[in-house]
């Protein structure tokens, strides 16, 4: 019986708020509307924050609170989840209130929205370079910000994410082979370009491991003419990843390729 009664009263609640809030949307008081909505967006009631704020948007234009009321919705949306709507609002609100007091705020979530709607790397990276575009703004105009050290972060990342997508492409030309032409090499550019874009990125490890793979598939798969040629270019590659990377988890697999390179120098 206790159960059936909490049940109960938790429906009679619900209804009750619900003919609250129908009341509310039909109500020509603004300023009601307005202090409901920040009620709701403190409740985390987001949906209903966002509807109230957008109807009375309209009637604070050119008023103080009309830059309040252009944060609480870009909060509402990035509280959805809805990041490039966010987005749209918080850039209007940088367009229109560039000393505004909620300007650092709106600059960094711009970018920090960017960030969070950022794809998986094998789809296009528009959010990414977004993201990177606006928190480097940010950066370099409020270094000394609470949000600093989060900004550089997540450029970092977003760095990091672009690198991937490059690292993924190479791996795609040395899986290719000489599939219809040399796509070692087309792996080795992709790599070493990407290793030169995104300086430090997370994945320099598995790039020069890559390199080294394609170089050493070259010489493999070289006419005669070009074998100790090609075999000297992956010697040096060798002798540049262990001495990078003298640790790691590729170490046993890179030595058999360097002595494998060392027996075709040696026969020539």
């Amino acid at each position: 019986m206790k159960i059936r009664n909490l049940i109960l009263l938790s429906l009679l609640l619900a209804l009750c708020s619900c003919s609250e809030y129908q009341k509310l949307l039909k109500s020509t008081d603004a300023e009601l509307k307005y202090a409901k909505a920040i009620e709701y967006y403190d409740q985390q009631q987001y949906v209903k924050a966002q509807t109230l704020f957008d109807a009375v948007s309209g009637y604070f234009r050119g008023t103080d609170r009309s830059e309040d009321v252009l944060i609480y919705l870009a909060r509402c949306n990035r509280a959805q989840k809805a990041y490039e709507t966010a987005c749209n609002y918080y850039q209007s609100y940088i367009r229109s209130y560039p000393r505004g007091k909620h300007i650092v705020e709106a600059r960094f979530m711009t970018g920090h929205c960017y960030y969070l709607n950022s794809p998986d790397p094998r789809l296009d990276q528009d959010a990414t370079n977004k993201a990177i575009q606006f928190l480097t703004q940010f950066v370099e105009l409020y270094p000394e910000s609470e949000y600093a050290s989060v900004a550089y972060d997540e450029i970092q990342q977003m760095y990091d994410k672009l690198a991937e997508k490059e690292l993924l492409s190479a791996k795609l030309y040395y899986n290719l082979g000489t599939y219809l032409g040399n796509n070692y090499e087309s792996a080795v550019i992709v790599a070493k370009n990407a290793m030169k874009k995104y300086p430090g990125n997370a994945y320099q490890e598995q790039f020069s491991w890559l390199v080294l793979q394609a170089k050493y598939q070259q010489v493999v798969n070289s006419v005669s003419e070009l074998r100790v040629e090609r075999a000297r270019d992956a010697d040096d590659e060798y002798y540049s990843f262990v001495t990078e990377f003298p640790n790691s988890k590729y170490r046993k697999a890179a030595d058999k390729i360097g002595s494998e390179i060392k027996k075709i120098i040696g026969n020539k």
